[in-house]
């Protein structure tokens, strides 16, 4: 096993301890510090955090660092797995999520949520799953040997189509004629997210000067780094909310059942489509993650800009920023502990 495997799977086996811990140290820090939490917090252009954003760098440079652009061709042999991806993310998750808003929020949780916010609150959580992750993605690709090519080309085909299906697809389930989309938001994000670390890994790689045992050293010294700014981030997301998780427990609770289940049926829905289509488990494992993720950035912003910042769909999108890392997570350590079942059932190519 090499190093950079045993590190991983280290993690893994003690997922749920740096999970939980990191949630109790960002809250604490959160209500002892939080004078420094939110000053941190206000570091941000258009909704994107400035110091989350230099953390994701750190955590998704070591999986750009793999690609070789000269070999991008590749990816179209993947092309089922990016229909599975486009299906889920675009024909699946927004209606699904609806659904689940419908039944939990409308109906069975009701009684326990303020009524003047329901209607809010539903509207949060349509935003949140309307468009898919374009950064941490790469993280849970890394984290369960994705194939990093069709990870940078799914993000890339993900973020055109948000640019023409999002604001009509918000529209639709929302009932608004006119949805007001922070392009900031979203030009910024793809800039940070995928153009800075693309071109940062791919000179990178260029002062390497191609050689894979000088790449595979670099990884390896990297990938603890990567980690530790992974639990960062979760601590900083716990802090900046930490006040919100104390005064309101039971509604973030309720808001966040939904969210689970969406994350769950989706990703479990595009983990078992690529198996029956003979997709490769380097190609299931990010499609299913991508296929769950959710772009919050996004989702908070056009939730400010439609209801308000102390609106419920605002703090809906927030429950939705603190359990997308540790249930990703989650996701991530069932896609690399099926891979021998994956393998095994796999519909022939």
């Amino acid at each position: 096993m090499s190093e950079q495997a045993a590190k991983i799977s280290f993690f893994e086996r003690n997922l749920t301890w740096w999970v939980l811990g990191c949630i109790v140290v960002g809250i604490s820090l959160g209500k002892l510090m939080p004078g420094v939490f939110q000053a941190i917090s206000h570091l941000q252009i258009a909704e994107v955090n400035l110091v989350v954003a230099v953390l994701i760098w750190l955590m998704i440079i070591p999986m750009l660092l793999k690609i070789d652009f000269a070999r991008m061709g590749e990816v179209a042999q993947h092309a089922r797995g990016i229909g599975v991806t486009l299906a889920i993310n675009w024909l699946v998750k927004p209606f699904s999520m609806a659904l689940l808003a419908w039944i939990f929020i409308r109906h069975l949780f009701a009684p326990y949520l303020p009524a003047e916010q329901i209607d809010s609150y539903i509207a949060g959580l349509i935003l949140l799953a309307a468009a898919p992750c374009t950064a941490m993605v790469f993280v849970w690709s890394n984290l369960c040997n994705g194939e990093p090519k069709f990870t940078l080309s799914q993000v890339a085909i993900n973020d055109v189509i948000m640019l023409f299906a999002f604001a009509p697809i918000v529209a639709l389930l929302l009932g608004l004629s006119s949805i007001v989309v922070p392009w900031d938001t979203l030009a910024i994000s793809v800039v940070l997210f995928i153009v800075v670390p693309v071109v940062i890994s791919q000179l990178w790689r260029k002062a390497l000067h191609g050689d894979p045992e000088r790449l595979q050293r670099t990884l390896t010294t990297i990938q603890p780094v990567s980690i530790s700014a992974l639990l960062v981030t979760l601590v900083l997301l716990f802090a900046f909310q930490g006040e919100q998780i104390l005064d309101q427990p039971l509604i973030i609770l309720l808001l966040a059942i939904p969210i689970l289940i969406q994350v769950y049926f989706n990703s479990g829905l595009a983990y078992l489509l690529n198996r029956k289509l003979g997709v490769a488990h380097c190609v299931a494992g990010p499609s299913a993650l991508i296929g769950a993720s959710n772009f919050f950035e996004l989702a908070v912003a056009t939730a400010i800009a439609l209801f308000g910042f102390n609106s419920g769909a605002a703090l809906a999108t927030v429950v939705g920023v603190l359990i997308e890392v540790p249930v990703m997570l989650t996701v991530v350590n069932i896609v690399n502990r099926s891979r021998k079942w994956y393998e095994n059932g796999k519909e022939p190519a």
